[in-house]
């Protein structure tokens, strides 16, 4: 008799959605916290001030390392989400911009959410 094979691919499944979305959030943090000019250009275009671009890549960056510390993943999901949330806003008023991404990363994160809930 084999064992089921279904809790292996989901274990594996939500840690390489936790790390490809942690990833793309550090990344993003660090191009904020580094004052690269695209990121300092945006933050202009959306008038808070370089001290927002700043908190926005610290607060970017803590929520990605939620995610992958088991008993936080839950709390990195609703802070990325909030960031998220934020970068629709941001798109759709100031920069005028693309918000495919951010559909994609929200529904990830809303994904690792679900298989994190406890059954």
């Amino acid at each position: 008799m084999s064992a089921n094979p279904a809790p292996l691919a989901r274990t594996i499944i939500f840690w390489v959605l936790r790390l490809l979305v942690a990833a793309a959030f550090l990344a993003a943090a660090g191009l904020k916290l580094t004052g690269q000019p695209h990121m300092v250009e945006e933050f202009g275009k959306i008038a808070l001030g370089q001290g927002f671009r700043i908190a926005t890549g610290v607060i970017e960056g803590a929520g990605a390392l939620l995610l992958l510390y088991p008993r936080s993943v839950l709390a990195g999901v609703a802070v990325l989400l909030c960031v998220d949330a934020g970068a629709l806003v941001a798109q759709l008023g100031p920069l005028h911009g693309d918000v495919k991404h951010v559909f994609v990363l929200g529904a990830l994160l809303l994904v690792i959410g679900w298989l994190a809930r406890r059954d």
